[in-house]
C-alpha cells in the first residue's frame, strides 16, 4: 500500500487497533502499535524496525522498547485477535492448519537460530522456525498464533538462553505439542474447527493424532509413506480362555500370529482390498499450470495404538494425474459415508496459510524481524497476526464478500464447489452429497469419543 492508500485506510485502521487499547497500560505503547502496523502496511521495501521508525521521524531505539521492554500484555493481544476471528467469521467448513515456516538469518544471536530444515529456501540454512496455526474459511483466511520455535541445542544451552532473554520455564517443545497448545487457546476463545488439516511433519507422530482423536477433533493429515497400519482389521484377545503356565499374558492384544501393521506405502502396493478399489480422478483447482487432477483411493484404516488396532479411520491415497510418481497419503477420523470430495479438499486446504505466510513475508514483513531477545520475537509474531487480520478484513469488505455457506473452494480459491470427480465437471461442478458419497465398506460409524463442546459430530455438509 502507499502513503494515500494507508491515508484513506486511517479512520477503519484506527477502529480496529481501538480493541487492543486494554493490552497496554500506558498511551505510548498504544501510538507506538500503530507505529508498527501502518510501517507493515506500507510500501516500505524492508519493514524492521529501523526503516518502520525513520519513516515517522522515530529513534529506531524507540520501536526496539516497545517490542523488548514496554510493559503490555501480547497475550491477551493473541486471545482478542482469535475471539475477533471467532465472533465475525465463524462457517460452517471452518478449516484449521498447522504449519511452520523458515526464516533465514545471519549470525548467531536471534532467538532460536541455527542451521535447521528452513521451508522458505527448501534446504538445511541458518534460519529461525516458527510453529502457526491458520483458519480457513470460504474466502477468508489468516494467522491466528505463531510462536518461534525453541531447538534441543538452544535448550540445553541456558547461559545462551539467558543472553536472549528466554525465560528459563521455556524449554524444548516438539513442534506438533506447540501446535496442538495452540489449538487448545484458539478453541478456549472461541474459534470453532469443523476440521483440522496438516502435513506429513506433523502426521508422522501417532500421538498427534491420538490426542486430536481423544478431544473429538475432526482431521484430515497427511502422513509419511512409512506411516503403518491396517487396512484389514486383525483379531484381538479380549481375554484369557485357559490358563496356560508361565508368566501371565497381557489382555488386550493381537490374536497370535496376526499380521504385524504395515507401512502405507506397502499396503498401496500388496493389500487385496486396496488394489481392488479402483482410482478416481478428482479436479481439485486451477493454477498457473492448468487443472490440478489427483487420482484416489479411499478405504477405511486402523491406526496402531498402544500394539492395538484403533476404530476405523480413512486412508487416502493420492497421486498426481500428470505423474503417478508424485504420491500422498493423508489419513482422517471422519466419520463413515463422509464423501471423499470433501475429505479431499481439507487435504488440500493448507495452500490458504501458505498464502498467509506469502502475504506476511512479502506485504508485512513477518520475517525482517531483527531482533535479540524471545520477547520481542513472539511480540513480533503477535503484531504481524494482527496486520494481516486488518488486511484480510479490508480485502473482504472491499470485494464485497461474505463467506459464503459450503466453504469449498473452488478455481482460484474462490467460494463454491471443492474438488469434484473429473466426469461431474461439465455439470453444476456442485459437490456430491453423502447419496453419491464414498464411504468405508466395512468401517461402521466410529466408536464413542469423550463428549467435546468444541467439535461437532456430524460430517460436513457437502
Amino acid at each position: 500500500m502507499d502513503a494515500r492508500q494507508i491515508q484513506r485506510l486511517r479512520p477503519m485502521l484506527n477502529q480496529f487497533l481501538r480493541q487492543f487499547d486494554d493490552c497496554f497500560g500506558r498511551s505510548e505503547p498504544v501510538e507506538h502499535l500503530c507505529t508498527y502496523v501502518t510501517g507493515q502496511l506500507s510500501d516500505l521495501p524492508r519493514k524492521s524496525l529501523e526503516p518502520i521508525a525513520d519513516a515517522v521521524g522515530l529513534r529506531p531505539r524507540t520501536l526496539q522498547q516497545f517490542l523488548a521492554l514496554h510493559a503490555w500484555d501480547e497475550e491477551r493481544m493473541r486471545n482478542l485477535l482469535q475471539q475477533r476471528v471467532a465472533r465475525d467469521h465463524g462457517h460452517p467448513v471452518s478449516i484449521g492448519v498447522i504449519d511452520d515456516t523458515g526464516h533465514p538469518k545471519k549470525g548467531d544471536k536471534t532467538p532460536g537460530v541455527q542451521r535447521q530444515g528452513c521451508g522458505n529456501t527448501g534446504k538445511v540454512d541458518n534460519c529461525v522456525v516458527t510453529v502457526h496455526l491458520g483458519y480457513t474459511a470460504g474466502s477468508f483466511r489468516c494467522l491466528l498464533d505463531g510462536e518461534p520455535f525453541l531447538p534441543e541445542e538452544w535448550a540445553g544451552d541456558r547461559t545462551r538462553c539467558r543472553e536472549a532473554h528466554i525465560p528459563d520455564d521455556v524449554t524444548y517443545r516438539p513442534k506438533w505439542e506447540m501446535a496442538l497448545a495452540m489449538w487448545e487457546r484458539a478453541v478456549a476463545n472461541g474459534v470453532r474447527f469443523e476440521w483440522l488439516a496438516a502435513d506429513a511433519g506433523y502426521g508422522e507422530i501417532p500421538a498427534f493424532l491420538f490426542r486430536l482423536d481423544d478431544r473429538g477433533q475432526r482431521y484430515v493429515v497427511e502422513v509419511p509413506s512409512t506411516f503403518t497400519g491396517w487396512i484389514a482389521k486383525p483379531a484381538v484377545l479380549q481375554k484369557q480362555h485357559h490358563r496356560l503356565p508361565g508368566r501371565p499374558r497381557r489382555y488386550p492384544r493381537l490374536k497370535a500370529q496376526s499380521r504385524p501393521a504395515s507401512a502405507v506405502r506397502d499396503l498401496r502396493q500388496s493389500s487385496p482390498i486396496l488394489r481392488k478399489v479402483p482410482w478416481e480422478k478428482f479436479y481439485v483447482k486451477d493454477t498457473g499450470k492448468g487443472p490440478m487432477v489427483w487420482e484416489v483411493k479411499a478405504v477405511a484404516f486402523y491406526l496402531k495404538r498402544d500394539g492395538l488396532p484403533t476404530w476405523p479411520h480413512w486412508l487416502l491415497v493420492a497421486r498426481n494425474a500428470e505423474n503417478h510418481d508424485e504420491l500422498k497419503y493423508f489419513v482422517s477420523n471422519a466419520p463413515a459415508g463422509t464423501p471423499v470430495e470433501v475429505l479431499l479438499h481439507v487435504a488440500f486446504s493448507r495452500w490458504p496459510v501458505e498464502r498467509c505466510f506469502e502475504d506476511e513475508k512479502g506485504s508485512l514483513g513477518l520475517s525482517h524481524f531483527e531482533v535479540r531477545t524471545w520477547r520481542s520475537l513472539q511480540r513480533h509474531l503477535i503484531v504481524t497476526a494482527v496486520s494481516h487480520l486488518f488486511l484480510a478484513e479490508v480485502q473482504d469488505e472491499w470485494r464485497g464478500e461474505k463467506s459464503g455457506t459450503d466453504g469449498l473452494a473452488g478455481p482460484h480459491g474462490h467460494v463454491g464447489a471443492g474438488p469434484v470427480a473429473v466426469d461431474d465437471r461439465p455439470g453444476d461442478g456442485g459437490v456430491p452429497g453423502p447419496g453419491r458419497g464414498h464411504h468405508h465398506a466395512d468401517a461402521g460409524t466410529p466408536g464413542p469419543r469423550p463428549p467435546q463442546p468444541h467439535a461437532k459430530q456430524t460430517p460436513a455438509a457437502a
